[in-house]
């Protein structure tokens, strides 16, 4: 199907062109850092990250560690420690590699510069937690706030002041060594003391925010918890230079470009969006519902794009991922339009504890989904979309990318058949 097969070319294309081996080179071109250099990398994209810094380096460079997700390394690489470990949730392989990159960071000699290489899902990955925090607790608290509807700024603010290393506090482990941290932003409007929970960015969340937070969402925390957001986090750093290589915007802009490539009238409706993913699927589906009806006014064909990180509150037991929910509640709405399409997809290539990275949908994809399940509505209430869109052959599985800069959807609509 054509719609089809143009959706996953534009989502292919997208990604490729926001992968961060060139745009490391490129950041790194234009840094003139004298002396030896270690490079520290944490987040989904720190593999392809270290790689592409520790091959322009040369002899400066001395030597490094790299934190990523499981199945997110791809092979070794000269005189670099690479980790993996948990995320979305924190696990023990989290706890104890922040360990060594602590250990590893303190033998640096002063007079080093450290190359700090941060993408998206370094929150959870990088972690040491204050006061002996215990790791269950610490699980229990990042499971609370996933499934609450909190957004990326509320939980990273608990986390901050949960932790020993973010909001600033790796930064001022480091002192006096200086950091040049080159960030591929994985969150809107690229905050960058909310970014990977800003290991090396001023903090300008506050301990009063981080208890507001608890309240808001009704969390139980234990007294220690409790007690560990009271301290606050740095609020100034003198180490440390920041450089931003990527984001969602440049995810979205080259949607754009590749849609066009392949003949379509194109439309940025937004690249921040946040809201429930099921209920964005829907308005999208009604939106080309009403275009293809002339409801709406669109020059067909035509591609409506959109990017930014959809939540979703969970009330139910099903497997799936933002993405997925996003495609399945969309497929109740383009039903029966055979010219219509949407697709939504992680730009890491994960969606959820899924080894999907989202779902693309066809107007004859509730009718697939119905051939195995009658209540396909049942399947969306019980946030179980991955096995809607897997008995439908929607599912899209890319494997890790390599990168991380939110979510991208893609609405095709072309003209009626006559």
């Amino acid at each position: 199907m054509k719609l089809r097969d143009d959706a996953t070319y534009i989502i292919n294309q997208s990604i490729q062109a926001v992968l961060p081996d060139k745009a490391v080179i490129n950041a790194l071109s234009n840094m003139d850092i004298a002396g030896d250099i270690h490079i520290i990398a944490i987040g989904k994209a720190a593999w392809r990250m270290t790689k592409a810094a520790a091959d322009c380096l040369g002899e400066q460079f001395k030597g490094g560690m790299a934190l990523t997700k499981y199945g997110h390394s791809l092979g070794e690489i000269e005189r670099v420690t690479i980790f993996e470990a948990g995320h979305p949730i924190p696990d023990q392989a989290s706890i104890d590699a922040t360990t060594e990159i602590l250990r590893y960071v303190s033998a640096i000699p002063e007079e080093d510069t450290i190359l700090f290489l941060i993408s998206g899902g370094g929150s959870a990955l990088f972690e040491k937690t204050r006061d002996q925090i215990s790791l269950d607790e610490l699980e229990d608290i990042n499971k609370q706030l996933l499934s609450s509807g909190a957004n990326i700024i509320e939980i990273n603010t608990i986390r901050k002041h949960l932790s020993e290393v973010k909001g600033g506090q790796f930064a001022q482990l480091c002192s006096p060594r200086q950091i040049h941290a080159i960030i591929l932003s994985d969150v809107l409007g690229d905050r960058l003391d909310t970014i990977a929970s800003g290991p090396a960015y001023p903090d300008f969340s506050t301990s009063a925010e981080a208890q507001r937070i608890v309240e808001k969402y009704d969390l139980k925390l234990s007294e220690k918890a409790r007690a560990a957001l009271l301290r606050e986090t740095p609020k100034s750093l003198d180490n440390v230079k920041n450089t931003l290589i990527g984001s969602v915007d440049i995810l979205c802009r080259e949607a754009v470009t590749h849609a066009q490539s392949r003949g379509y009238h194109t439309c940025v409706l937004s690249t921040a969006l946040e809201e429930e993913a099921a209920a964005i699927g829907e308005r999208l589906g009604q939106l080309a519902r009403k275009i293809v009806s002339g409801q709406e006014d669109a020059q067909l064909p035509c591609a409506i794009i959109a990017g930014g990180e959809p939540i979703v509150t969970i009330k139910g037991d099903g497997l799936g991922g933002r993405n997925q929910e996003l495609a399945l509640a969309a497929a109740f709405q383009i039903s029966g339009l055979p010219q219509v399409v949407l697709a939504s997809v992680g730009s890491d290539g994960t969606d959820g504890p899924t080894d999907a990275a989202g779902g693309l949908v066809d107007g004859a994809s509730l009718a697939r989904m119905r051939r195995s399940y009658a209540d396909v509505e049942g399947l969306l209430a019980n946030n179980d979309s991955n096995r809607a869109l897997a008995s439908s052959g929607d599912l899209i599985v890319t494997g890790p990318t390599g990168t991380n800069v939110n979510d991208l959807i893609i609405l095709l609509i072309e003209k009626t058949p006559a």
